[in-house]
């Protein structure tokens, strides 16, 4: 794009068709200056119908995104416009994407436990109130690079504005992450930068440090994200999941094996990992019931082998014991959901974490030997394991 040199645009500085169309509205971003004038841009939006020549204005600040309790419950997309079909919003206050993550001096000097309620990561794989979750699977999206490269940017500045101006407490789902590393590498090209490792930015660590370190607790609030990680070719060692593993607080894998059978969440609990599994962070008890939890689960997955050539009864009596609990236990993993209650008739299950640690405890102790593998199907505690039991007698 070229402007006269005393209108030359600054970086990051919104820039938009003069032309505009019901069905079709350009946005762009100013991401090179070229000197003279000139400016190279990235396309927020589609750019089908563009053609050399096209007139294009100045708004004279960077991209703004609309904030406040006016946007709950509804729908933008990366320029802050509501697609939802509903009114759009008159009047909000709006706030620019580019922002610098809280200084020391605002951030918590403690670490807090964020209950789920769900049992397999609150004994497992602990949260932290403004961490970071890692939630390895697939990914897909048919967005520009640039809508990818800031869309990121415009729901965490949303987010922002509701931990610091409203003190509360938020939980941020990024779907894909590796797709904002991704969008960067295509814009790097685009620009004409050389390339890193891999084909990659030059720029990648900074651009991910940019976005993960405004995702962390205040005085006033936190922001705990949830981020989807797509592994290309299962390789993790590729530059951009390495990138993203760097400012993991807790990773979650998803097992194909245990969706195979019918347990959800498909959670591996043997892959997933949290660094809040210290006795630091959740106690000595925790930490020993989870411990051993863990060493149950990879005991079994050892006899596995023999199971399947020599059968259960070639077992000694104590890794027969071992095998049970361990089948209770993943069975015990598994737990209803609130959000598919329409969809199965069963309530959800909501367990707070002293009771799924007594739970588990139980089961390692022996306490619920006497119970049959299928009373721990999709139930909450313990107590309801026993009750689902009485019921199959009957």
């Amino acid at each position: 794009m070229v402007f006269p040199l005393a209108e030359q645009p600054a970086i990051y500085e919104k820039i938009e068709m003069l032309e505009k169309k019901e069905d079709f509205r350009a946005v762009f971003e100013v991401a090179q200056l070229l000197g003279d004038g000139r400016v190279r841009t990235i396309a927020l939006t589609q750019t089908i119908g563009l053609r050399r020549g096209m007139k294009v204005v100045r708004t004279g600040s960077p991209l703004k995104v609309p904030v406040g309790e006016v946007t709950l419950g509804r729908m933008f997309n990366v320029i802050g416009e509501t697609i939802d079909n509903l009114p759009a919003l008159q009047n909000s206050e709006s706030r620019s994407i580019h922002a610098f993550p809280p200084s020391f001096e605002e951030q918590t000097e403690t670490v807090e436990l964020l209950e789920t309620g769900i049992k397999v990561i609150d004994l497992l794989i602990p949260f932290a109130k403004g961490g970071k979750i890692g939630l390895f699977g697939g990914a897909g999206m048919n967005e520009v690079p640039g809508a990818r490269l800031r869309v990121a940017f415009s729901g965490l500045t949303m987010a922002e504005y509701f931990r610091d101006d409203l003190s509360k407490d938020v939980l941020l789902f990024i779907d894909n992450i590796f797709r904002f590393s991704q969008a960067g590498s295509e814009i790097s090209a685009l620009l004409g930068r050389t390339p890193s490792a891999v084909g990659y930015q030059p720029t990648l660590a900074y651009e991910m440090g940019k976005l993960q370190e405004r995702i962390t607790s205040t005085k006033n609030g936190s922001i705990t994200s949830v981020q989807a990680v797509y592994v290309p070719a299962d390789d993790l060692t590729d530059p951009a999941p390495a990138a993203i593993f760097a400012h993991l607080d807790a990773k979650i894998v998803l097992d194909r094996k245990i969706a195979s059978l019918g347990l959800y969440p498909a959670i591996s609990p043997l892959l997933s990992s949290s660094n809040l599994l210290t006795p630091k962070y959740v106690g000595k008890e925790h930490y020993e019931v989870a411990q051993e939890v863990i060493h149950v689960l990879q005991k079994y997955e050892e006899l596995q082998d023999i199971i399947s050539v020599l059968g259960i009864d070639e077992l000694s009596d104590d890794d027969k014991k071992t095998v049970f609990r361990a089948r209770k236990i993943r069975n015990f993993f598994s737990q209803p959901f609130f959000v598919a209650e329409k969809f199965t008739n069963t309530p959800g299950k909501y367990l707070k974490r002293e009771e799924t640690l007594a739970s588990f405890k139980e089961i390692l102790k022996g306490g619920a030997d006497d119970l049959p593998e299928e009373a721990f199907f999709y139930v909450g505690g313990i107590s309801e394991a026993r009750a689902k039991h009485h019921t199959f007698k009957r």
